[in-house]
């Protein structure tokens, strides 16, 4: 199928039409491995467009899956320490996905994972303010330390952003972050007197959970793929 150059880019989430034709003025964008610097060009399927040297492809080649992250596990391809990773969990025809930010060891719950590294990247950044939101298990907690983290704190030099946090009961408190920071709801939580015992995301951006049960891993519909690149 043929379709205009700037509408290939437009489709793939990279850029809006008039972004896509303004990156090609610009002279960043290639097929096949040679420039292009006018809107007035067509591609064909099979074709190898790149923007900044970045391959691209359409909304319908862009998949993005859900997994539920068991206990125990590390977001990587490979641990040093020798320590299970997802793709030992996964299935092979998986392996080749791209995880969505990272849960840690100990944190269970939904992981995004795609094959498309545009999506990973933009969906990652701080700047986009995609939430996060996960079940944090404490000892006790106090309204004194949550008003803290509401409020946002800097910790030995490093700034959290404010969180949203609603009190379930005496022990679990549901929390929405935007920020990413490595291990932020357990540092914030320590510093305010409330050690997570336990660390459980049950949405990121407008894809939740569920009831996805460990180890099991969903593919999402264009729909919300869609209204995701719609957000960048």
């Amino acid at each position: 199928m043929t379709v205009r150059l700037a509408k290939f880019i437009a489709d793939s989430g990279v850029a809006s039409r008039r972004g896509a034709e303004e990156l090609i003025q610009n002279g960043v964008v290639s097929v096949n491995g040679k420039i292009i610097e006018t809107p007035v060009f067509f591609v064909e399927d099979g074709d190898v467009v790149c923007v900044n040297g970045r391959k691209i492809a359409k909304n319908e080649d862009i998949k993005l899956y859900a997994f539920h992250k068991p206990i125990n596990t590390m977001t990587t391809t490979r641990d040093p320490m020798g320590r299970k990773t997802i793709y030992d969990v996964l299935d092979k025809k998986y392996k080749n996905l791209k995880y969505i930010g990272r849960l840690d060891f100990k944190t269970t719950g939904l992981l995004l994972l795609t094959n498309n590294g545009d999506l990973a990247r933009k969906m990652s950044l701080p700047q986009n303010h995609i939430e996060r939101t996960y079940i944090a298990t404490v000892d006790k907690y106090t309204k004194q330390g949550l008003c803290l983290a509401r409020k946002g704190v800097c910790i030995d030099g490093i700034n959290y952003r404010p969180m949203k946090i609603e009190e379930l009961d005496e022990h679990n408190l549901q929390i929405t972050v935007t920020e990413g920071k490595k291990n932020e709801i357990r540092i914030v939580l320590k510093h305010i007197g409330s050690p997570v015992k336990a660390l459980h995301r049950i949405s990121y951006g407008p894809v939740k959970l569920g009831n996805l049960k460990p180890e099991k891993i969903l593919e999402i519909d264009k729909k919300t793929i869609d209204l995701i690149l719609k957000n960048f």
